[in-house]
C-alpha cells in the first residue's frame, strides 16, 4: 500500500506542478626525492603512509612515443596515477568519434556493432579511438561549422584544425588556428601566437565513464582567444564530472600537453582556464607538479573536493533536521535563521525548484505537510550531492550499465578514489568525511541567534551519515524519465543515523588513513603554489548558487599559512552582467610575458602594477581595488569596499567554530570542561547542560585551535 500511495502522491504532485510549467533538472618537506614507482604496489595502488607530499615525488619518464600518429591509438593505461578503473563507460559516440576500438571478445565493456548488419563484432572496455583531424570554420556571426577538408572555398573569420583521439582512455582535443592553405597539413601553425590554453571543466562526478568532449564545445569556450591566435588543448579526463582524482587528472594533462609539444614545440607559456571543479583542478595540478601550467585562471573555484564535501555533506543532515527532526519545526521556516546554522546564504520567499518534495515526504512520514516558503544554498546548490557522491548503492551512472555490473560496483566519490585513499574490509572506498565533535550552530549560540534549547536539540538529533556498508539506494520514482526524479527519501534520510534511546543520533567518523593519503596524494590544497593566479568569479550569493565567493579566500588563507606569497593570487569578483574572463587573459599574458622577459624576477615582482584584488559592477567598471578591498569576517579586519558591495557568507563548519581556511576535516577533541576553560562557549552559560553535552559528545568536542588530525606533520 505504501508503494502505491507513494506513486499516487508523486503523480498527483507532478500533474499539479506540470500545470505551472514545472521542469526539474539536477544541475559533486623531505630531502629525499622519491619516484612514483617506489610508492606504488604491484597493483599500481599508491602506498603513501610514509612518503612525502606528491609534489616531492618525481614522475616517471614516459615510454610512450609521442606524437600519436593519425589513425593510431594513444596510451590506454595511465603513466603513474594507478590502475585503470572498471567498469568504464565509453562515450566516443557521444563525442562524435564513432564507436570505440575493439579490444576484447570476452564481453567486457560496450559492444561494437557492425553498422550494416547490426551484429556485435567485439567489445571495448578501454574505449580507445584513433587519432583524427577535423576542420571547423567560424562564420562572421560566430557560428561554429564543421568543414569538409576538400572544400576550401571558405568565407570565414577563422579556420580551425581540430585533432581528437584518446589518451589515458579519455578523449583529448587540440585546437589550432590555421589558414585555408594549411588544411591537410597536421603541423602547420602559421596563425598560432605561441600561447597555449589548457581548458579544464567542472561538474560533480564519481568516475566510471570516459566522458563526452565535442570539439564545438571546446571551441565555443575559448572562441575569443582562438581568434587572437591562441591554441587550446583539453581532455574529458580534465572535467570533474568524470573524475575528481587529481593525480589522474594531472597524469592525463601531462600527456595531452606532451602530444601538443611533440607536434608544435614548447609554447611561450601554458595558462589554465576553467570553472568550479575546473578551477580547483588548476590549483591542485599547479601545487602538485611542474611543467604543465605556468599561470592559472580559476573561475568559481574551490580549494579541493575534500574541503567541499566537508560542509556540503552537512547540508542534507541539516535539512533533514529542519524538516523532520526539530522539536520546533516552525521556528526553522524563517530561512534567515537557517543561515546562522548552515553558514551559506538562505533567503525567505525564494522559490524551490522541487519544493513539492517536502510536503510529499512529510505526508509519508506522518507529519502535517507544508510547502517551503524559502530556500538556501544548501538546497538550491547542493541538493542530491549526498546521494550522488556519498552513497555507494545509488550512483547516477547506474543506467549506463547492466544490472549485474550495477550490483557489484560501489558508486561513490570515495570508490573513485579507492586506489588512493584505500578500502575497508568490505572493499568500500574509505571516506574522509567526519562530524564527530562538531558543535553545529555554536557561533549562532554565542551570538544569541539561537537558544540553548535549540542548540542542544540540533546537536542531539542531527546525526551523521551511516557507514557505507549500511547505506541503501534512494527511494526514487521516475514516472517521466530520469530528467524528473521524485525523491521519496528526501535528504537521504534513510541513510542518516537515527536517535538512540537517549534521543542522540550517532555521528560519523572519517578515516584518518584516508585523510592522510588525501594530503600526501595532492587531493588537498595546502597552499604551496608559486605561479601567477587570477581567481575570478561572478557574485552569485543572491542566486543561492553553490559557487560561493568565500571559497576563493580559503585558498588565500592556505597560501598565507604555507608561506606562499598570497600576492601571487589576485581575486576578482564581478556582477553577473560583466564577464571578466577576457580581461583576465590580457592581464595574465602581461604577467607571464614579464616573467619570460625577466626570469630573475619573482612572480610577485613580475605582476603588472595595475593588477590587484578588484570588484566590478554590472558595466565592468571597477568599484574598488587594492589589498584591503575584500577584508572582512574571513580575516578579522574591518569590512572592505568590495565585501560591503558583495557580502560574504560562511559554511556550517565555520558556524560550528572552525577556521575560515576550511582545512580541518577531522578535528582534535577536548572535553566539555576543557572547552569551557578555553572559552569555546564565550559568555554562554552551559552549566545546566553539562550532562547533556557530555552525552552528545562522549569523546569531546572539536578544538579548532589545533590542526586537522589527519594532516601529516611533515607537510607543515
Amino acid at each position: 500500500m505504501k508503494s502505491l500511495f507513494s506513486w499516487l502522491i508523486a503523480l498527483l504532485s507532478l500533474i499539479v506542478l506540470g500545470a505551472c510549467g514545472y521542469w526539474f533538472w539536477l544541475t559533486s618537506e623531505q630531502e629525499e626525492i622519491y619516484s612514483v614507482e617506489k610508492i606504488a604496489n604491484s597493483e599500481g595502488n599508491l602506498i603513501l603512509e610514509f612518503y612525502p607530499h606528491i609534489s616531492k615525488v618525481t614522475r616517471p619518464v614516459d615510454t610512450f612515443v609521442f606524437p600519436i600518429a593519425i589513425g593510431s591509438i594513444g596510451p590506454d593505461t595511465n603513466l603513474y596515477s594507478g590502475p585503470n578503473q572498471y567498469p568504464f563507460y565509453c562515450m566516443t559516440l557521444d563525442s562524435g568519434l564513432g564507436q570505440p576500438e575493439i579490444d576484447n571478445h570476452a564481453g567486457l565493456g560496450v559492444p561494437v556493432m557492425d553498422e550494416q548488419s547490426n551484429q556485435v563484432l567485439g567489445f571495448s572496455k578501454d574505449c580507445m579511438a584513433k587519432t583524427r583531424l577535423r576542420y571547423f570554420e567560424i562564420t562572421s556571426d560566430n557560428q561554429i561549422k564543421p568543414l569538409d577538408e576538400r572544400n576550401k572555398a571558405i568565407d570565414t573569420n577563422l579556420l580551425l584544425r581540430v585533432e581528437q583521439g584518446t589518451i589515458n582512455r579519455f578523449i583529448y582535443t587540440i585546437v589550432m588556428p590555421i589558414t585555408v592553405d594549411e588544411m591537410g597539413d597536421r603541423q602547420a601553425k602559421s596563425q598560432w601566437n605561441n600561447r597555449l590554453i589548457y581548458q579544464f571543466n567542472g561538474g560533480s562526478g564519481i568516475g566510471f565513464r570516459q566522458g563526452r568532449q565535442k570539439p564545438e564545445r571546446v571551441i565555443d569556450r575559448q572562441l575569443e582567444q582562438l581568434k587572437l591566435g591562441y591554441a587550446v588543448i583539453s581532455s574529458s579526463g580534465n572535467k570533474t564530472s568524470y573524475t575528481y582524482n587529481m593525480l589522474l587528472a594531472e597524469d592525463t594533462a601531462r600527456r595531452v600537453k606532451k602530444q601538443f609539444t611533440s607536434l608544435y614545440g614548447e609554447p611561450l607559456y601554458t595558462v589554465g582556464i576553467g570553472g568550479s571543479g575546473g578551477g580547483l583542478a588548476q590549483y591542485l595540478i599547479a601545487q602538485n607538479s611542474q611543467g604543465i601550467l605556468d599561470g592559472l585562471i580559476p573561475l568559481y573555484s574551490y580549494p579541493d573536493m575534500i574541503t567541499q564535501t566537508t560542509y556540503a555533506l552537512d547540508c542534507d543532515l541539516l535539512n533533514n533536521y529542519f524538516t523532520f527532526r526539530a522539536n520546533d519545526r516552525k521556528a526553522w521556516r524563517d530561512w534567515t535563521r537557517r543561515r546562522h546554522i548552515e553558514g551559506m546564504n538562505a533567503i525567505n520567499d525564494f522559490p524551490q525548484r522541487a519544493g513539492f518534495l517536502q510536503p510529499l515526504n512529510q505526508l509519508m512520514s506522518g507529519f502535517v505537510p507544508s510547502f517551503p516558503d524559502g530556500n538556501s544554498e544548501c538546497i538550491n546548490g547542493y541538493f542530491g550531492l549526498s546521494t550522488f557522491i556519498n552513497n555507494p548503492r545509488q550512483g547516477f551512472l547506474r543506467a549506463f550499465f547492466e544490472d549485474e555490473v550495477v550490483e557489484r560496483t560501489n558508486w561513490s566519490y570515495w570508490q573513485d578514489m579507492a586506489n588512493v585513499f584505500g578500502t575497508d574490509q568490505s572493499g568500500l572506498g574509505l571516506s574522509t568525511w567526519d562530524n564527530e565533535g562538531v558543535q553545529y550552530g555554536l557561533e549562532a549560540l554565542k551570538a544569541q541567534q539561537i537558544t540553548m534549547a535549540e542548540f542542544i536539540d540540533l546537536n542531539k538529533k542531527i546525526g551523521g551519515w551511516k557507514p557505507q556498508n549500511q547505506m541503501q539506494q534512494e527511494e526514487i520514482v521516475l514516472p517521466f524519465g530520469h530528467k524528473v526524479p521524485i525523491w521519496l527519501t528526501l535528504w537521504g534520510n534513510h541513510n542518516i543515523t537515527t536517535p538512540d534511546d537517549n534521543g542522540i543520533a550517532p555521528r560519523h567518523s572519517g578515516s584518518l588513513a584516508a585523510i592522510e593519503k588525501a594530503y600526501r596524494s595532492g587531493q588537498v590544497f595546502i597552499g604551496k603554489v608559486d605561479i601567477p593566479i587570477i581567481d575570478a568569479r561572478h557574485y552569485l550569493e543572491n542566486e543561492l548558487d553553490m559557487h560561493h565567493m568565500s571559497a576563493s579566500f580559503y585558498t588565500r588563507l592556505r597560501m598565507s599559512a604555507a608561506d606562499s606569497n598570497p600576492e601571487n593570487q589576485v581575486i576578482w569578483v564581478a556582477h553577473q552582467a560583466f564577464n571578466p574572463t577576457q580581461l583576465a587573459f590580457e592581464k595574465m599574458d602581461e604577467w607571464l610575458l614579464n616573467l619570460k622577459a625577466q626570469p630573475n624576477l619573482s612572480v610577485t615582482d613580475a605582476k603588472p602594477k595595475t593588477l590587484a584584488d578588484t570588484c566590478f559592477d554590472e558595466q565592468g567598471q571597477v568599484i574598488d581595488s587594492g589589498k584591503a578591498v575584500f577584508n572582512g569576517i574571513w580575516n578579522n579586519h574591518p569590512q572592505g569596499t568590495c565585501t560591503a558591495r558583495y557580502p560574504m557568507f560562511s559554511t556550517s563548519r565555520i558556524q560550528a567554530g572552525a577556521n575560515w581556511a576550511g582545512d580541518i576535516f577531522k578535528c582534535h577533541k577536548i572535553s566539555i570542561e576543557q572547552a569551557l576553560a578555553k572559552g569555546v562557549y564565550g559568555d554562554v552559560d552551559i552549566s545546566t547542560q553539562l550532562t547533556t553535552l557530555k552525552q552528545i559528545y562522549p569523546q569531546g568536542v572539536c578544538d579548532y585551535s589545533q590542526s586537522d588530525m589527519g594532516r601529516p606533520q611533515d607537510l607543515d
